[in-house]
């Protein structure tokens, strides 16, 4: 009976019915502000300049009149809050490509392009974790789907691990076609 390990269950990621095709239901930190788009850029600056810029605008319609000293701490809180919202803003939209709930082409191109060179390079597909099998599954549990929360808690992947809810045989049979096409090529 002592030489009888315990297996832990493996909890496997929940797929949800999307119009467009998940990439990966809990992607690294990195790989989402990497990933992103001119768009959300521009989108999560827009939200970020939106709070300091209606404060003037209030200022110059409703004068508030409280002093020389008083309207830069509203200014700098109302920047502090903007850039939190504007990055937030620009996080959300690009996971939410990576989950499938916008259009996601140019990204599903990218992430075959990136793992079929960590295939060909021979290097784990989602990088190397110094974490238990264990804890890795317990970090992907926590932050899977962890973006469609983003409004309510910020919550974000910092850890590497194998459970992405996605078939990763697909990264390989590429690998393999691109590495027959470059053999006959070469002969």
């Amino acid at each position: 009976m002592g030489d009888v390990q315990r297996q832990r269950p493996y909890v496997p990621a929940r797929t949800l019915d999307t119009e467009f095709p998940l990439i990966d239901s809990d992607p690294h930190f990195r790989r989402v502000l990497r990933y992103a788009r001119r768009e959300d850029y521009a989108v999560g600056a827009a939200t970020a300049a939106a709070g300091p810029g209606l404060m003037l605008l209030w200022e110059r319609i409703a004068p508030s009149y409280v002093g020389k000293g008083g309207f830069a701490p509203i200014m700098r809180l109302a920047g502090v809050i903007g850039i939190t919202a504007g990055f937030l803003q620009f996080y959300s939209r690009s996971i939410f490509r990576f989950y499938g709930f916008s259009e996601n082409q140019r990204e599903r191109e990218m992430d075959m392009r990136e793992m079929v060179d960590k295939v060909k390079r021979n290097e784990p597909l989602y990088g190397k974790s110094t974490l238990s099998p264990y804890m890795q599954g317990v970090a992907s549990r926590n932050s899977r789907y962890a973006g469609v929360w983003l409004h309510i808690i910020p919550w974000f992947n910092f850890v590497n691990h194998e459970q992405h809810g996605v078939d990763t045989a697909k990264y390989y049979q590429q690998a393999e076609r691109e590495l027959e096409a470059e053999r006959t090529k070469a002969l």
